[in-house]
Order: C-alpha cells, then structure tokens, then sequence
C-alpha cells in the first residue's frame, strides 16, 4: 500500500475539545509514500486531548483497513509496533454529539481565546446568598415578630409582603422584602426566592369584627373578648388554599424536598432522562469504548434502568471510558442539598462522578470517586463538600469552591487513572458493566423543617361527627359564615404535608397580644382549646426550624392560663426563655386530628 509519511507535533487548540479527567500523552504520527516525506508544524489534536503526564512520546500509524471489532468498521487508523487500530470516525462522532456541527467562527474564536487565556475557564464565584430565611405574612401579628426574633439571631431574613411601604414602615427601611401576593401566582416569581433555603408562613386570611376596628386592628389582635366576625378581604379559600399552593410552588426549588431532586432515573411514576454519550480515550488515540444504554427490566425491582457498559482498554496509552451528559439547557440549582445519591449495582470497582459548573468544554470538573460491591444494588452518596476540583487529571488548588447553584453537566468514569499521578487500584481491564437506576440529590441527616406554617387549632372540628360545639371556639361554630375558613385552612396544611418539603404545621389557639413565658400545653389530634401570645408562637416558630423533633409533624399548643385571666410578667425579671425542644420530643409522626384520636394533653 502507498503511505504518506509525516510527523505531527501537538499545539494547543480549541476550547471544543474535551477535558476528560483521564489523561494522555504528546502525540506523534507518521505516515510514509515511498519517496514523499512532509513535516508538519502542529497537529489537528490539542493538547488537551493528548496529554496523559507530562513524558513526550509518540506513536507511529499507518493506514489499514482493518477495524477495531465487527460493531466499527469505520475507516480506522491501526498502530505499528505493537499498537491497536485507532477509530478516527468515533473520535469524530464524539466532538459531533457533544460540539455540533465544526463552526469556523466558533473555531477561531476559542482559539484566540486560548492564545490570550491559557488558564482553564473557571466558574464565576458568585456572592453566596444561602441559607435566607423567608417570612411570608411579615406584617402580621406573628410575623413581625417572628422577623424580629430572626433578626436578633443573626439570621438572613427576607420578607414577602403586600404592601412595600407598609412593611419598609413597619420593618425598617433597608428590610430585604420580595413584594408579592399569594393569592396571585404571577407575582411569586421562583427566582425572587433565590437563596432560600427556609420558610415561616404566617399568612392567614383577614378577620375582622362586622362592627369595625381600629386601625391597628386592636379589637381582634387582643383576643380575648369575642366580637362578632367577618372576613376581611380576600376568602379562605384563595388565601389559605389557593395562596399555599402558590407559595409552595414558588418555593420548593429553592427549599429542597425531603427526598431530594430526581437528576436522572426511574422512580416508581416519575422518571427523568438525560442526554448521554460516550466519552472515551478514543479522543486521545486510545481504543477504549463504552457506551449508556436502557434496560427496560434490568432495575432491581424489574423496570427500567440505566446501564454503563463498554471494554476499557490500556492501549495506546489509554485507559478510561466514561458517559457524559450534553449540556443541560438551563442550569440546575441544587443548593437546597448536600451532595448526589447514586442508586447503582456495582461491580467491585471504584468509579468517578464529575459535575460541570461551566458551559465550556474544557473546564474544571468537580471530581468525587467511589467504590462498589460487586453484584449489590446500593446507594453511594457523595456530599458536594467531596467534590475535588480537577483539570487534565490534576488537582486545580485556586479553583473556586464548588458552586451547586449552576450545574450543568454529570459525567460517569471508568478509569485507569485517579488525579494527581494516583492510579485506580480497582482498575483492570476488559468488559465492566454498571446498571445505573437513578441520579438524585439529597438532604443529609438529620433532617429539620424546611417549612414552618401558623395554621390553627379546630381545622378537623367542623365535620367532626358527635362533637358539641356549643363548647368549641367561634371558628368552628361560624366555619360556614366565614366561608369555610378552618376547611380551607385544612386543605392548605395538607397541601404542605404532600409537597414533600420538610415541614412542621404550628396550630395555636386562639392568640393574645400577652406577652411570652407563660407554661404550655403540647397536643396532637386537634382537641384543646385555650389561649396563647403571638410571642410565644413566633418564638415555637423559630425554635422548629432547627428541630429535628418538629420535622414532619402537626401540632396544637396553648398556654395553661385560662381565658379568664390575664398573663403578665415583670419587665424587670421576665421568665426564661424556653427550650421547645423539650415540647418537640413528645409530639408523634402522621397525627392531624383527621384520624379523630382521642389524647390527653402533655403538659411539660
């Protein structure tokens, strides 16, 4: 066969070209046709693609038509010396379904970006705004004072309200508030809650006396003296319904679900695939090849999964196969979590999760590795706070700390090579195959209310079969009247019991503008009655919101002072503050008083 002989040396290139977090080495080819021999000043193949050490070495092709096995006849490049064929048209393919079709002007743009910019693209370190606590409901009786305990604490707060100049008013001037109304979806933007990772809620809808009140609504705030009532405003069931379903949907992607996010996989109904394809050492001459495909029974309980499998080979200098997903088309946020569950059935090897924060190509790879039981289903769980960040295979130690809010790729390795000159010690070569069930995020243990909602006591009274209500609160008796307003508050907790956030519903009785210290009674099962201070609620409220006891549960509580007499403490010697987690610790999962449970109170 006639043969072109010529030598290619590398020179970096285009930003198009992978990063694979395997490795690669200098890259040499020769080709001879009898007397015709060329050099050639650099090479289609960028370093990036090539460089496995920092050891120069080279390789000798030539021509053949001979393929790499009966699936890829197609026009291979096989090696002397020893060498295996190389598959240019499956380097090719890959480029293809990541990059797209080859663009002249994208071409040299990144070219010249890399001749002005040789460091590796880094995510932007955007100004951490995490852990906000939101206030919806701010203005009211609770929430300011739930702001002003919060505030106290040191805690970020920002607020949702109606009214910006009531509440700049009210709160101060430079309050962080999000003007908004529940009861309008269009107004609850998702990214005005942006850093929000929990939630009061001391919405309620508006009851007033029918003969008026005062401005400041003195009559109904003091609580004690029964004014015939009437809803002010919008109804119940566009506030305490309509406004909770708009308020959760604002909110869940920012606050997180209790059993994380679906990235990728078949859960039960809901299912959520990805864009992968094969990344391999194909892209620096190896002959290593993989692939991702869908077994429609291969999950441990019979239905569909994923399944990473391919023969990874060290010829050539290569070593690593691996699946990647294309570019998401928007960016997930995932900083509710605190890392990325992998439901998989493993081999006995030990594999590598990458997670992209930039768009291009060539980039830093946030790196965790783990190993697997061979013939096991299991759940591996990588905290983000284990993410290393890597560039060709190398530790990046000024690389900005892994940012969860924009992720934009994951990719799968199987790999020779671990980082930094370490090698896989797992590793071996030859078939391997790893069914992938699910890609998800999670909420590490032990889990506290995301969500802490004011709802009411008496919400399961109304329907309640043989109950007097000649003895229950003016609510229950006027649900009607009041246009079903203890229904629809019903319907909004349950509302939040379904969303999958983790969450706490507060039910006082009926409040007092008292102040706070007076002994309380804990319940569940929606059966007392009585009286407590807005302080003290929003103070119960608050204390959840780092209680592990409160997480997922439903509660009434009041204080023990009857209605007859008035609470006060001396201003000099107040009683000391509580600990509710005392309170928290007595309170059971699954009971809301729909189940009609008939329980003694728990005073502590």
């Amino acid at each position: 066969m006639d043969c072109l002989s010529m030598q290619i040396s590398p020179s970096p290139l285009s930003s198009s070209i992978p990063n694979l977090q395997g490795s690669a080495s200098h890259f040499g080819r020769k080709f001879s046709n009898r007397s015709l021999n060329r050099q050639l000043l650099s090479s289609p193949f960028p370093k990036p693609f090539l460089q496995l050490d920092d050891r120069p070495q080279s390789f000798v092709y030539r021509q053949s038509l001979a393929s790499l096995s009966s699936r890829t006849k197609r026009g291979p490049i096989s090696a002397e010396a020893g060498k295996q064929s190389w598959d240019f048209g499956r380097f090719f393919k890959t480029i293809y379904f990541f990059n797209g079709p080859p663009s002249p002007a994208k071409f040299f743009e990144s070219l010249i970006e890399k001749l002005f910019s040789p460091s590796p693209s880094k995510p932007v370190n955007t100004m951490d705004s995490s852990g906000i606590v939101l206030v919806a409901g701010a203005t009211g009786g609770v929430g300011r004072r739930v702001v002003d305990i919060l505030r106290k604490k040191g805690l970020p707060v920002r607020v949702l309200v109606r009214n910006e100049e009531k509440a700049r008013k009210m709160l101060g001037p430079d309050i962080d508030l999000i003007v908004g109304d529940v009861t309008k979806e269009s107004t609850l933007v998702p990214e005005y809650f942006r850093g929000v990772r929990k939630v009061i809620n001391a919405v309620s809808v508006i009851v007033g006396p029918k003969e008026g009140d005062t401005p400041d609504r003195a009559k109904y705030s003091q609580g004690i003296k029964f004014f015939e009532p009437e809803i002010k405003g919008d109804s119940p069931e566009k506030v305490e319904y309509i406004g909770m379903k708009n308020l959760i949907n604002a909110i869940k992607g920012s606050v997180g679900l209790r059993n994380g996010k679906l990235l990728f996989g078949f859960e039960d109904n809901n299912s959520r695939e990805l864009a992968w394809g094969a990344l391999d050492d194909v892209v620096m001459g190896g002959v290593s090849e993989s692939t991702f495909q869908i077994d429609q029974r291969g999950s441990e309980i019979g239905g569909p999964t994923g399944v990473f499998k391919g023969v990874v080979s060290t010829a050539n200098n290569g070593g690593f196969t691996s699946i990647r997903t294309k570019n998401f088309s928007v960016p997930e946020d995932l900083s509710a979590y605190d890392g990325l569950e992998l439901r998989l059935k493993g081999d006995g090897r030990r594999y590598k999760l990458i997670v992209r924060t930039s768009s291009d190509w060539d980039t830093v790879g946030y790196t965790a590795g783990f190993d697997t039981l061979a013939g096991q289903w299991q759940s591996i769980r990588l905290p983000f706070s284990s993410l290393r960040p890597i560039f060709r295979a190398r530790t990046v130690s000024d690389a900005p700390p892994f940012d969860p809010t924009n992720v934009l790729s994951l990719q799968l390795m199987f790999s020779k090579f671990e980082y930094d000159g370490k090698l896989n010690p797992t590793f071996v070569e030859g078939a391997f195959e790893l069914p992938l069930s699910s890609i998800r995020t999670y909420i590490k243990d032990p889990i506290c209310p995301r969500f802490v909602h004011v709802g009411s006591a008496g919400v399961t009274r109304p329907d309640r079969p043989g109950l007097d209500l000649s003895k229950q609160p003016p609510a229950v008796r006027l649900n009607k009247e009041l246009g079903f307003i203890l229904t629809f508050k019903l319907k909004g907790e349950d509302l939040l019991r379904e969303s999958g956030i983790p969450y706490a519903v507060v039910r006082p009785c009926a409040l007092t503008e008292e102040p706070a210290g007076a002994d309380l009674i804990f319940e569940q099962g929606d059966n007392i009655t009585g009286k407590i201070s807005r302080e003290e609620i929003a103070r119960i409220c608050v204390a959840a919101l780092e209680s592990t006891y409160a997480c997922d549960k439903t509660f009434e509580v009041k204080s023990v002072i009857p209605f007859s007499e008035p609470f006060t403490v001396d201003p000099e010697n107040p009683p000391p503050e509580k600990d509710y987690d005392i309170y928290f610790k007595t309170l059971k999962d699954g009971i809301t008083g729909k189940e009609i449970l008939e329980q003694s109170p728990v005073p502590v």
